[in-house]
C-alpha cells in the first residue's frame, strides 16, 4: 500500500459570527425518511440555504452546506446502527466527516461508550451540537481534520466520503492504517459515488434510501455499507 508522505491540505472554512443562529434560521426540524427516530435541523431546499451561506460568508462559489442535508450514506449508517445496536454498544466511535451528525447520534442512541463527530466546517459543528441536543444524546464535536491523527476509536463511520478524487486520496490511506494498525473497524457507506475504492471492501449491508432530485439524480439511492480492510 502506498501512503502519501504529505496529505493534501484541507482548506479551512471561515465561521459566521453566529453559526448556531444561522442553522436555526435556515433549517426546519424534521426526520430523514429512512431514520424517523432521529430529528435534525434540515434545509427544505438547497438553493435558499446555498445563497444564504454565500451572503453570510461574504464570498462566492461556496459549496452547498452539506451539514444541512441527510445524505444517503449517513441515513444508511444510522439505520444499520439503530437496527443492530449491539454493533456499537460500549464502543468508542468516530463519525468522520460527520455533516449534521446523523450517524453519531445513532451511535449514541445505540449505547456507544463515547462518540466523536469530526468536521472542518464550523457550521457543521454548530449543527452537530444542535442536533445532538435535539435528540438528547452526548456527542463530542471535533472541529479539525483528524486525518493523520493516532487512532483512538474502535469504530469509524464514513458516509458519502468518496465523492471527489482529492478527498478520497486524502482520507483512504489513513482509514486503512486505522483498520490495519489500530484494529479499528471502519465502515464506509456509499450510494454509488464515483471514487469508491474497487478493492479492500467487504459488504455488510445495504439500504434503499429516498432522496431528493435537488441533491441526487434519482428519487432513491441503493446505498451499500462496507467494512474497509486494512
Amino acid at each position: 500500500m502506498t501512503v502519501p508522505t504529505q496529505p493534501e491540505p484541507v482548506p479551512s472554512v471561515p465561521a459566521p459570527p453566529d453559526p448556531a443562529g444561522f442553522v436555526r434560521a435556515h433549517t426546519q426540524i424534521a426526520s430523514p425518511p429512512l431514520v424517523p427516530e432521529i430529528r435534525l435541523h434540515l434545509a427544505t431546499e438547497i438553493t435558499p440555504i446555498w445563497q444564504a451561506s454565500e451572503e453570510w460568508l461574504a464570498r462566492r462559489n461556496v459549496e452547498p452546506p452539506f451539514w444541512a442535508f441527510a445524505w444517503p450514506g449517513g441515513q444508511a449508517t444510522a439505520r444499520e446502527l439503530l437496527d443492530r445496536p449491539a454493533q456499537v454498544h460500549g464502543r468508542r466511535v468516530l463519525d468522520f466527516a460527520a455533516g449534521g451528525g446523523i450517524a453519531a447520534i445513532a451511535a449514541a442512541l445505540g449505547g456507544a461508550a463515547s462518540v466523536d463527530a469530526a468536521e472542518i466546517d464550523p457550521m457543521a459543528i454548530a449543527a452537530i451540537e444542535l442536533n445532538a441536543a435535539l435528540n438528547g444524546v452526548s456527542v463530542h464535536p471535533l472541529a479539525a481534520d483528524v486525518v493523520g491523527q493516532p487512532c483512538r476509536w474502535d469504530l469509524i463511520l464514513c458516509g458519502d466520503v468518496c465523492y471527489e478524487a482529492p478527498m478520497t486520496r486524502h482520507i483512504l490511506p489513513w482509514l486503512r492504517r486505522c483498520a490495519a494498525e489500530a484494529e479499528a473497524e471502519v465502515w464506509v457507506a456509499d450510494p454509488g459515488r464515483a471514487y469508491l475504492p474497487t478493492n479492500g471492501l467487504d459488504e455488510i449491508g445495504r439500504h434503499t434510501v429516498p432522496t431528493s432530485l435537488e441533491l441526487e439524480d434519482r428519487e432513491v439511492r441503493e446505498t451499500r455499507l462496507f467494512r474497509l480492510r486494512g
